[in-house]
């Protein structure tokens, strides 16, 4: 009988002892914060590993903050202002030409095409891309990866983009929308929704897809300094075991599945517009389907930087990329 007692205050004592660890193991967090280049329906897949809980399943918390363009977003990771950047792979590669100490390294890809559409003031049925010869061109940042991008595919159908069009490159991204309706460009790069809603307000028109044309890059890429990833092995695996599973859960679901999860990202828009501007983009294949950057994309980056004249240095794969997280996730 005295055996018994003593295994019954033992069992409970374990009881209580494994349910604080399993308390202490679903409340402690750890922090993230994320800088985002832009708020974009491009990044669908991070809203849905926030909304979905993805994040929060793996211990993460993130504070997600938008930093409104490449260079913020990189000042706010080498400076400590975040732990990871969301931006283009592009950034990382001026950062490394630069002599930085502790550069940023590419660790999950999001977006796997260029996520503009070109869009005309004029319906443009029977559009050709030599018709563009000769207009006025409302283009994005130089040295970022729409700009660059555009150019590439411009040359790819034998327009200088210099030399054969007015090219206007001196708007601010987040006044390129205004200044095209407002202005005298009779072509444009937009991303979604902003395109959509255009064409929808006849403000626009899109004719034809960047993305589509210019294949794979390592277009959108979660990135930390060399430090942070050393210091937080196990926290970044689980960062990109969330950013996996939002990948897969967006192949999974419908276009209207997905906007009705991001939706508080883009009150301002209408649901059945965030609906067709995320099936644009899943019918192209933007939203990559794993977070591996591999060899071919990053080669295909240098290219495009090459051609636009912005790669200021041959960065081999191996010293910007780092997949090991990537590929534990995956194989796990």
């Amino acid at each position: 009988m005295r055996k018994f007692k003593y295994l019954l205050l033992f069992s409970s004592i374990l009881l209580i002892f494994l349910s604080a660890c399993n308390s202490n193991k679903t409340t402690e967090k750890t922090s993230i914060k994320i800088a985002e280049v832009t708020r974009s329906l491009f990044y669908a897949p991070q809203y849905v590993a926030i909304e979905k809980g993805f994040f929060e399943d793996e211990g993460i918390d993130v504070e997600l903050q938008t930093t409104w363009g490449g260079d913020k977003t990189m000042t706010a990771l080498l400076s400590n202002g975040a732990d990871v950047a969301l931006v283009g792979s592009e950034t990382s590669i001026y950062v490394y030409a630069q002599d930085s100490k502790d550069y940023a390294i590419n660790f999950a890809q999001l977006t796997q095409t260029d996520g503009t559409f070109l869009v005309a003031k004029e319906p443009k049925p029977d559009f050709k891309w030599e018709d563009l010869k000769g207009s006025t061109f409302l283009g994005q940042r130089k040295g970022g990866m729409p700009q660059m991008v555009g150019e590439f595919v411009l040359k790819k159908h034998d327009i200088d983009p210099h030399a054969d069009l007015n090219l206007l490159q001196n708007v601010d991204f987040a006044n390129i929308p205004g200044a095209f309706v407002s202005g005298d460009a009779e072509y444009v790069q937009l991303f979604e929704p902003t395109a959509s809603i255009f064409e929808k307000e006849g403000k626009g028109h899109i004719i034809a897809s960047f993305g589509e044309e210019s294949g794979h890059v390592p277009y959108t890429v979660y990135m930390a300094k060399q430090s942070f990833l050393d210091e937080n092995e196990e926290a970044i695996k689980r960062f990109t075991k969330a950013v996996y599973t939002a990948q897969q859960w967006v192949q999974e679901h419908s276009a209207k599945e997905i906007a009705e999860v991001i939706q508080p990202y883009f009150e301002d828009t209408e649901l059945d517009m965030l609906a067709s501007s995320i099936d644009r983009y899943k019918s192209q294949g933007s939203f990559a389907t794993d977070p591996i950057l591999d060899e071919e994309e990053w080669n295909n980056l240098k290219d495009i930087m090459k051609e636009a004249g912005e790669l200021p240095a041959d960065v081999p794969y191996a010293e910007l990329v780092n997949t090991k997280f990537a590929e534990e996730v995956i194989n796990n």
